[in-house]
Formats: structure tokens, sequence, C-alpha cells
């Protein structure tokens, strides 16, 4: 359900909300967090509530220091995991300046801007994710420890796979906030689980993907253990992806159901500009470490149902026709992800991009020699963000500071210790 502002302060008045915690995004992805109480909202709707930017990476300089953050009535809810008597809410915001005008730098309006583009061509883009992660075990101060949650492997049941409890709360947990995953199992590697989400709107896919994570690690924490979403936690094991599925609809219908030329061109936009956008999809020294390998794509490519290439179109019947983009990891800043992947899909479609040949043949088993035709991935975040700061396609998506501070930041920093993405 989608709430106006005066549901919203009805809401808070009738259902005993003591606490609503303002949600906002900085440029990597991180949500930060502004506790107000219910009288307060009001103003916080009509003005905002100021925070100083500066202490934002990415955001404004201590001369020009204040932003504010304007509520989104639509994204309300109630976080589960606090006490029910004097209840905590949620929601995610806008960010402005003093005057009202959008900060540029705000994921959510970076975002926002190519929806309306998609809009204004005609379009409606609906996005699945699937969102892998690792559950480990804590040390007796609570700290976490590199210690799998158990050991079992693909699909395993009870009582080989431990996290069956843990997923199951979860998936309870985001059906409370009108979140709805559709598939769970245990993946791959030890202690690795995979939950999947039905299809949604860009923006509410990219929200509920925050508020899933946030969750995940909640729940988690509530049952003693530690979840990670770091590409490559475990050394020679399965890295945790962010898969994508994306469908695009026109007057109504599904093109990819349709195989119509429009969707031929959107997968080629995608491919032509991968290369330049995948440290935005990528953006820690360890994501290149999962690149390459157990399925993860490593190559320029598409296929119908090979899971190799880096764009995959699932096995479905009109209308869950969708195609699957392989190569995000949850690293990324999923509203900029999200924004980059679209754009660079209707990007294809205005420049009738022609389409590459699908690669059907399992690419991380060939040698070198067979794969010369087809362009690699950046092998490092360093070659990445080269190849995003001197593109002009990334350059018409993210503003000049962003890009730049972006850039510049993952630079120098080395990836954050281990289990804290």
């Amino acid at each position: 359900m989608e709430y106006t502002k005066r549901e919203v302060l009805q809401y808070i008045e009738e259902n005993n909300v003591k606490f609503i915690k303002l949600f906002f995004v900085d440029i990597f992805g991180d949500v930060k967090s502004i506790s107000i109480q219910p009288p307060l909202l009001n103003r916080a709707f009509e003005e905002g509530i100021s925070f100083d930017a500066s202490a934002v990476k990415g955001f404004l300089n201590e001369e020009t220091s204040d932003l504010f953050i304007v509520p989104d009535p639509s994204t309300l809810s109630v976080l589960p995991w606090r006490p029910q008597h004097g209840r905590v809410a949620r929601l995610y915001c806008n960010i402005r300046y003093l005057d009202g005008t959008p900060f540029a730098g705000d994921s959510r309006l970076i975002l926002q801007n190519v929806i309306d583009r998609c809009k204004k061509m005609g379009y409606e883009t609906k996005i699945g994710t699937e969102c892998e992660f690792y559950l480990f075990k804590l040390d007796e101060n609570g700290m976490p420890t590199a210690i799998p949650h158990d050991n079992a492997s693909y699909c395993d049941l009870a009582p080989l796979d431990k996290g069956e409890n843990v997923r199951r709360d979860i998936i309870l947990t985001l059906e409370q906030m009108g979140i709805q995953p559709e598939t769970s199992h245990h993946e791959n590697g030890p202690g690795q689980n995979e939950i999947d989400f039905r299809y949604n709107d860009i923006m509410n896919a990219a929200d509920n993907l925050s508020t899933f994570k946030m969750a995940v690690r909640t729940i988690a924490a509530q049952d003693g253990l530690f979840a990670s979403f770091m590409p490559k936690p475990v050394e020679n094991k399965s890295g945790s992806g962010l898969h994508v599925n994306i469908s695009l609809h026109k007057d109504g219908e599904n093109i990819f159901g349709k195989d119509s030329p429009d969707s031929k061109y959107f997968i080629a936009g995608i491919l032509s500009h991968i290369r330049e956008i995948t440290a935005f999809l990528n953006p820690l020294n360890q994501s290149y470490k999962r690149l390459g390998e157990f399925e993860a794509p490593k190559y320029v490519s598409w296929s119908s149902q090979n899971r190799s290439p880096l764009i995959r179109v699932p096995a479905a019947k009109g209308d869950a026709v969708r195609i699957e983009v392989r190569s995000p990891d949850s690293s990324c800043n999923q509203y900029l992800a999200l924004a980059l992947l679209i754009a660079a899909g209707l990007d294809g479609i205005e420049k009738k991009m022609e389409l590459m040949p699908a690669e059907n043949k399992n690419l991380l088993d060939m040698p070198e020699s067979e794969l010369k035709h087809l362009e690699r991935l950046p092998s490092s975040l360093k070659e990445a963000l080269s190849l995003a700061e001197k593109s002009p396609f990334v350059q018409s998506v993210i503003p000049d500071l962003t890009l730049r501070t972006f850039v510049q930041t993952k630079s120098k920093c080395e990836d954050p210790a281990f289990g804290v993405i």
C-alpha cells in the first residue's frame, strides 16, 4: 500500500508510533537515518529536516553544508523487529536544498530521473532481484568470525541447511512490511543463502533492497549470527551476487515476451555500456575476485538460459519473460546501479544498437584462445573506475560532483573490514 501524507499522519497517530526513522542514502548506498518524534513529522513533510551534509561523503563541503531530508509518504512501514508498544516506523526521504530544490547528488533523484526518461519513451520497467548473502558465527564477545553457519551446499535441506529458520524469519518479517519474497534456498557456499523477490517498479525495488539488507542483518543478529553481503567473503568458495531481473513494458505488454526489436536493442545497450558502469555495479576490490568464478560472468556476452554469460534470458513464457543481469553484487548502491543499467538499455533503444550473437557454450570452461572475440569485464576496481571516469555515458547519468567523489574515494580506500557490507 502506498500512503499519502495525510494517511501517514493519521496512521502515526492511530497506531501508537512513537518514533519515525527518516532514511536517506549516501552515494555509496549506505543508509543514513535521523529519528524524529510524531509532532515533528508534519514539519518534515513541509520543510524537511536539516542535516550536516559535509559529514556525508560525496554531498557538500563545510562552506555549504546544510541539506534537508523530506519524507516520501509512499514508503511508510513499521519496523517489525522493534517493540510493538511505542512503535518505530520508517520513511525513505528525498534530499533537498533549503529552497526546496532537489539535491543533484541524491541517489533516489538520480534513479527517478531515469524512471522519468523511461516513461517519456513510453516504457515501464519492472525489477526483480536475487540477493545472496553469507551467515557467519559470532565469537564469545559477539564479534563476527570467519566460520560459516553451516557446511551445506546448493538447495540442501535441514539439518545440513542451518539457515532454513533464519530465512523463514526474514521472509515473515519482510511480509509484515509489505515486501514480497518469492523463493529462498541455501546457495553453493557454506553458510550461503539466497532470497529472491517478486518484480516491482524500479524505485520500490531499490528501496526494498535497502530494507531487505537491514532485515537480514537484524534477524541474523537475533539468532546469534552475522550476515555479510560482501561479494567474496570466503576464499575459494562461491561469491555472492545481486542478480537483477528486468522486464520492459510498453502499452501494457512485456516487450521481452513479444521478442520485439526493442528488446534486442535494450540488451545491446546494456552490453555496450557494461564495462563503463561496472565500477558502480561492483564497487569493491573484492568484487573482482568473484567475477569469472563459480558462474559469475567474466565476458561481455548474453545467452538464453546458459548461466555463464553476463546477461541471460531465463526460460519463461509471455509476461514472465525477462532478462537477468548477473554481474552486480550487493556492495553496490542499488539506486545508481539500476539507474545506469536502465539508462544503458534505453540508450540501446534510442540508438538501435545491434545485439551481438548469443554465446550458448559454458564460457568459464572455454580456453582463452576461443574467447578473443569477446570483451572482458574490468579485471580490477582501478580499471573499472578509470573507465567510469572517462565515460560520456556515465557522465550523462551521474552528476559531476557525485562521479568525481565516487571515483576519488574508491581509488583511495581499501575494502571495508570483514563482514561490514
